[in-house]
């Protein structure tokens, strides 16, 4: 019997601090935003058996038979892409940046494919978007999105299906009314490069 969504929640929390993947003090999310929590899914993902048990909760969510193909931003979504793709049997692919857009450079989305967009992380949804936006131009299908943890907090309405394992509410701010910088704290910016729009 699967736990109730918020022990479910709550004990995946507890994995990313144990792992030490949940970080406290005043970080520059890849977003731009800022925020006294970081998750740090890669201190996750160097663990195989780990990385596999979260990808198949969220494979399990999805249909075998709906998915042609998973993709995932570079690089948060790469380890993740390949294990939902090994889990549901499907191919996997990813999108990396070239200057400011994301844009596939190894592979092709044929016309009609139904993909499934994943990612460790979403705060803004920026990329995630991106990516939809990047399948549709190329004919493609976008069946949903799959996430480890979602800390929008239900603040983006999005047009196509959303499964997380956790829905965190961490306050994010932007730099101009951040509490922290305001306190004249150091910032640190421990994911992937500013994306510059």
């Amino acid at each position: 019997m699967d736990m109730p969504q918020q022990t479910a929640s709550q004990a995946l929390l507890k994995l990313f601090k144990e792992k030490e993947a949940l970080l406290e003090g005043h970080f520059e999310l890849a977003s731009g935003k800022h925020s006294a929590f970081y998750l740090q899914c890669a201190r996750l993902l160097q663990y195989p058996d780990i990385a596999h048990s979260l990808c198949q909760r969220l494979a399990l969510r999805f249909s075998a038979k709906e998915v042609d193909g998973v993709m995932g931003p570079a690089m948060g979504g790469i380890i993740i892409a390949y294990e939902m793709g090994r889990i549901l049997g499907k191919r996997a692919i990813y999108a990396e940046r070239k200057e400011a857009a994301l844009e596939l450079r190894r592979f092709e989305i044929k016309k009609g494919e139904r993909i499934l967009l994943v990612e460790d992380v979403v705060t803004t949804g920026g990329s995630i978007l991106e990516l939809a936006h990047l399948c549709e131009n190329l004919g493609a299908h976008v069946l949903g999105f799959a996430t480890w943890v979602d800390r929008t907090g239900g603040k983006i309405e999005w047009p196509f299906r959303l499964e997380a394992l956790i829905h965190a509410d961490f306050p994010t701010y932007d730099r101009s009314k951040c509490p922290l910088c305001q306190e004249g704290k150091p910032v640190t910016k421990p994911g992937s490069q500013r994306i510059k729009k």
